[in-house]
Protein backbone atom coordinates (compact mmCIF):
# COMPACT_ATOMS: atom_id res chain seq x y z
CA UNK A 1 0.00 0.00 0.00
CA UNK A 2 2.93 2.10 -0.14
CA UNK A 3 4.06 4.60 2.78
CA UNK A 4 -0.19 4.61 3.50
CA UNK A 5 -1.21 7.90 2.20
CA UNK A 6 -3.39 7.33 -1.17
CA UNK A 7 -1.36 10.25 -2.97
CA UNK A 8 1.74 6.93 -2.70
CA UNK A 9 -0.78 3.91 -3.09
CA UNK A 10 -1.05 2.60 -6.90
CA UNK A 11 -3.88 2.43 -8.94
CA UNK A 12 -3.31 -1.79 -9.06
CA UNK A 13 -2.82 -2.12 -5.35
CA UNK A 14 -6.28 0.00 -5.38
CA UNK A 15 -7.64 -2.39 -7.62
CA UNK A 16 -6.72 -5.13 -5.86
CA UNK A 17 -7.98 -4.13 -2.51
CA UNK A 18 -11.01 -3.11 -4.57
CA UNK A 19 -11.81 -6.57 -5.50
CA UNK A 20 -10.90 -8.67 -2.72
CA UNK A 21 -13.58 -9.55 -0.08
CA UNK A 22 -11.16 -10.17 2.87
CA UNK A 23 -7.98 -8.49 3.99
CA UNK A 24 -5.33 -9.46 5.82
CA UNK A 25 -2.98 -7.45 7.65
CA UNK A 26 -1.18 -5.56 10.87
CA UNK A 27 -3.76 -3.17 12.30
CA UNK A 28 -2.20 -0.11 11.74
CA UNK A 29 -1.45 -0.53 7.89
CA UNK A 30 -5.33 -1.44 8.01
CA UNK A 31 -6.36 1.65 8.91
CA UNK A 32 -4.62 3.55 7.19
CA UNK A 33 -6.61 2.26 4.24
CA UNK A 34 -9.89 2.18 6.17
CA UNK A 35 -11.80 4.32 3.42
CA UNK A 36 -11.53 1.54 1.04
CA UNK A 37 -12.08 -1.51 3.10
CA UNK A 38 -15.90 -0.75 3.53
CA UNK A 39 -17.61 -4.01 3.46
CA UNK A 40 -14.89 -6.47 3.50
CA UNK A 41 -14.06 -8.71 6.01
CA UNK A 42 -10.62 -7.59 8.23
CA UNK A 43 -8.44 -10.06 9.79
CA UNK A 44 -5.98 -8.41 11.89
CA UNK A 45 -3.18 -10.12 13.63
CA UNK A 46 -0.03 -8.28 15.84
CA UNK A 47 3.08 -7.72 15.16
CA UNK A 48 5.67 -10.11 15.60
CA UNK A 49 2.90 -12.74 14.04
CA UNK A 50 4.15 -12.30 10.74
CA UNK A 51 3.64 -16.04 9.61
CA UNK A 52 0.49 -16.42 11.00
CA UNK A 53 -0.72 -13.92 9.17
CA UNK A 54 0.76 -15.06 5.90
CA UNK A 55 -0.92 -18.36 6.65
CA UNK A 56 -4.31 -17.04 7.50
CA UNK A 57 -3.97 -15.21 4.47
CA UNK A 58 -3.00 -18.44 2.13
CA UNK A 59 -5.73 -20.55 3.98
CA UNK A 60 -8.47 -18.08 3.02
CA UNK A 61 -7.27 -18.26 -0.37
CA UNK A 62 -7.53 -22.00 -0.69
CA UNK A 63 -10.93 -21.92 0.60
CA UNK A 64 -12.01 -19.88 -2.51
CA UNK A 65 -11.87 -16.52 -0.87
CA UNK A 66 -10.91 -13.75 -2.78
CA UNK A 67 -7.87 -12.48 -0.23
CA UNK A 68 -5.88 -8.95 0.04
CA UNK A 69 -2.53 -9.58 2.56
CA UNK A 70 -1.58 -6.01 3.19
CA UNK A 71 2.09 -4.60 3.32
CA UNK A 72 3.46 -1.20 3.69
CA UNK A 73 5.75 0.02 1.04
CA UNK A 74 6.56 -2.52 -1.29
CA UNK A 75 5.38 -6.31 -0.18
CA UNK A 76 9.24 -7.49 -1.63
CA UNK A 77 11.26 -5.22 0.31
CA UNK A 78 11.36 -6.40 3.98
CA UNK A 79 7.51 -7.29 3.90
CA UNK A 80 5.50 -10.29 3.09
CA UNK A 81 5.61 -11.61 -0.40
CA UNK A 82 8.83 -13.33 0.52
CA UNK A 83 7.55 -14.84 3.48
CA UNK A 84 4.74 -16.24 1.44
CA UNK A 85 6.43 -17.93 -0.95
CA UNK A 86 8.97 -19.40 1.77
CA UNK A 87 5.79 -21.07 3.56
CA UNK A 88 4.58 -22.40 0.27
CA UNK A 89 7.72 -23.92 -0.58
CA UNK A 90 8.27 -25.20 3.49
CA UNK A 91 5.23 -26.50 3.78
CA UNK A 92 4.61 -27.88 0.30
CA UNK A 93 0.55 -27.61 1.53
CA UNK A 94 -1.77 -28.87 -1.22
CA UNK A 95 -4.22 -26.18 -0.71
CA UNK A 96 -2.13 -23.72 -0.69
CA UNK A 97 -0.04 -24.84 -3.99
CA UNK A 98 -3.54 -23.89 -6.33
CA UNK A 99 -3.71 -20.63 -5.04
CA UNK A 100 -3.18 -17.73 -7.70
CA UNK A 101 -0.83 -15.13 -6.55
CA UNK A 102 -0.41 -11.72 -7.80
CA UNK A 103 2.38 -9.75 -5.68
CA UNK A 104 1.52 -6.05 -6.53
CA UNK A 105 4.38 -3.47 -6.05
CA UNK A 106 4.42 -0.31 -4.33
CA UNK A 107 6.48 3.12 -3.38
CA UNK A 108 9.48 1.56 -0.65
CA UNK A 109 9.90 4.23 2.16
CA UNK A 110 13.52 4.20 0.94
CA UNK A 111 11.71 5.89 -2.08
CA UNK A 112 9.45 8.13 -0.34
CA UNK A 113 11.90 9.47 1.38
CA UNK A 114 14.39 10.53 -1.46
CA UNK A 115 11.04 12.21 -2.95
CA UNK A 116 10.76 14.36 -0.16
CA UNK A 117 14.70 15.32 0.06
CA UNK A 118 15.52 15.21 -3.91
CA UNK A 119 17.46 12.88 -5.27
CA UNK A 120 20.03 11.28 -3.07
CA UNK A 121 19.76 7.39 -4.27
CA UNK A 122 20.46 8.68 -7.54
CA UNK A 123 23.49 6.19 -8.11
CA UNK A 124 24.39 2.56 -7.23
CA UNK A 125 22.63 1.92 -3.44
CA UNK A 126 21.73 -0.68 -0.89
CA UNK A 127 19.26 -1.19 1.71
CA UNK A 128 19.77 -3.07 4.51
CA UNK A 129 17.57 -3.68 7.63
CA UNK A 130 19.31 -3.55 11.20
CA UNK A 131 16.70 -5.34 12.74
CA UNK A 132 19.08 -8.79 14.34
CA UNK A 133 15.71 -10.56 15.01
CA UNK A 134 15.78 -12.66 11.81
CA UNK A 135 19.33 -11.69 10.55
CA UNK A 136 22.23 -12.01 12.55
CA UNK A 137 24.15 -9.18 13.57
CA UNK A 138 27.10 -10.65 12.21
CA UNK A 139 25.92 -10.80 8.89
CA UNK A 140 24.80 -7.58 8.86
CA UNK A 141 27.88 -5.97 9.74
CA UNK A 142 29.79 -7.65 6.67
CA UNK A 143 26.86 -5.89 4.40
CA UNK A 144 27.42 -2.75 5.74
CA UNK A 145 31.15 -3.35 5.96
CA UNK A 146 30.65 -4.05 2.32
CA UNK A 147 28.59 -1.05 1.83
CA UNK A 148 31.13 0.98 3.06
CA UNK A 149 34.24 -0.18 0.94
CA UNK A 150 31.75 -0.46 -1.99
CA UNK A 151 30.92 3.25 -1.62
CA UNK A 152 27.23 2.62 -1.76
CA UNK A 153 24.19 5.02 -1.20
CA UNK A 154 23.05 2.95 1.84
CA UNK A 155 19.37 2.48 3.26
CA UNK A 156 18.58 2.02 7.03
CA UNK A 157 15.43 0.32 7.41
CA UNK A 158 14.39 -0.57 11.35
CA UNK A 159 16.96 1.79 12.56
CA UNK A 160 16.30 1.60 16.40
CA UNK A 161 13.82 0.14 18.95
CA UNK A 162 13.23 -0.09 22.32
CA UNK A 163 15.62 -3.32 22.02
CA UNK A 164 18.24 -2.10 19.83
CA UNK A 165 19.62 1.32 21.58
CA UNK A 166 23.03 0.25 19.74
CA UNK A 167 23.07 -0.85 16.42
CA UNK A 168 22.39 2.28 14.49
CA UNK A 169 25.48 3.54 16.37
CA UNK A 170 27.25 0.94 15.49
CA UNK A 171 26.40 1.18 12.04
CA UNK A 172 27.52 4.93 11.38
CA UNK A 173 30.79 4.19 12.80
CA UNK A 174 31.63 1.02 10.13
CA UNK A 175 30.49 3.71 7.51
CA UNK A 176 32.43 5.90 8.56
CA UNK A 177 35.27 4.15 8.65
CA UNK A 178 35.08 4.74 4.57
CA UNK A 179 33.49 8.38 4.41
CA UNK A 180 33.79 12.09 5.48
CA UNK A 181 31.44 12.81 9.19
CA UNK A 182 29.52 15.77 6.98
CA UNK A 183 28.17 13.14 4.86
CA UNK A 184 24.44 13.83 4.26
CA UNK A 185 22.24 11.88 6.30
CA UNK A 186 17.66 11.92 5.45
CA UNK A 187 15.92 10.61 7.92
CA UNK A 188 12.44 9.94 7.29
CA UNK A 189 9.90 9.22 9.70
CA UNK A 190 6.03 8.58 9.12
CA UNK A 191 6.33 9.10 5.55
CA UNK A 192 3.23 9.94 3.79
CA UNK A 193 1.32 9.27 7.17
CA UNK A 194 -0.06 11.91 9.63
CA UNK A 195 2.82 13.38 11.74
CA UNK A 196 5.56 13.21 8.64
CA UNK A 197 8.63 14.67 9.73
CA UNK A 198 11.71 14.81 6.93
CA UNK A 199 15.20 15.41 8.78
CA UNK A 200 18.61 16.09 7.21
CA UNK A 201 21.77 16.11 9.39
CA UNK A 202 25.64 15.01 8.92
CA UNK A 203 26.98 11.43 9.49
CA UNK A 204 28.72 12.16 12.34
CA UNK A 205 25.73 13.14 14.16
CA UNK A 206 23.93 10.49 13.84
CA UNK A 207 22.79 8.36 16.76
CA UNK A 208 20.09 6.24 18.80
CA UNK A 209 18.06 9.15 19.01
CA UNK A 210 17.65 10.07 15.78
CA UNK A 211 15.02 7.69 14.63
CA UNK A 212 12.93 4.80 16.04
CA UNK A 213 10.78 1.96 13.78
CA UNK A 214 8.87 4.54 11.94
CA UNK A 215 11.66 5.60 10.50
CA UNK A 216 13.85 4.93 7.34
CA UNK A 217 17.18 6.55 7.03
CA UNK A 218 19.00 7.31 3.62
CA UNK A 219 22.85 7.99 4.04
CA UNK A 220 24.39 9.42 1.10
CA UNK A 221 28.01 8.30 -0.50
CA UNK A 222 31.33 10.45 -1.30
CA UNK A 223 29.94 11.81 -4.30
CA UNK A 224 26.23 12.94 -2.36
CA UNK A 225 25.61 16.58 -2.24
CA UNK A 226 23.53 19.06 -0.43
CA UNK A 227 22.37 22.38 -2.43
CA UNK A 228 20.16 25.09 -2.04
CA UNK A 229 18.92 25.49 -5.38
CA UNK A 230 15.58 26.26 -6.73
CA UNK A 231 12.60 25.78 -4.42
CA UNK A 232 14.44 25.30 -1.28
CA UNK A 233 17.74 22.61 0.14
CA UNK A 234 17.62 19.19 -1.60
CA UNK A 235 20.31 16.30 -1.09
CA UNK A 236 21.35 14.54 -4.68
CA UNK A 237 24.26 12.27 -5.75
CA UNK A 238 25.42 12.86 -9.08
CA UNK A 239 25.17 9.81 -11.76
CA UNK A 240 28.08 11.06 -13.63
CA UNK A 241 27.00 13.63 -16.43
CA UNK A 242 29.50 16.15 -15.70
CA UNK A 243 32.77 13.37 -16.11
CA UNK A 244 30.41 12.54 -19.36
CA UNK A 245 30.24 16.16 -20.50
CA UNK A 246 34.05 16.41 -19.99
CA UNK A 247 34.88 13.75 -22.01
CA UNK A 248 33.36 14.99 -24.74
CA UNK A 249 34.15 18.72 -25.15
Amino acid sequence: IGPGGAAWRTAEATEALAGAAHVVGHGLYLDLIAEVLSGKTRHVTPLGEEEARAAMALDLAAAGKSVALVSSGDPGIFALASLVFELLERRDHGPWNRVAITVVPGVSAFQAAAARMGAPMGHDFCVISLSDLLTPWAAIRRRLQAAADGDFIVALYNPASKRRKTRLAEARDILLMARPEDTPVVIGRNLGREGEQTDLIELGKLDPGSADMLSVILIGNSRTRVTERGSGRWVYTPRGYDVKIDETM
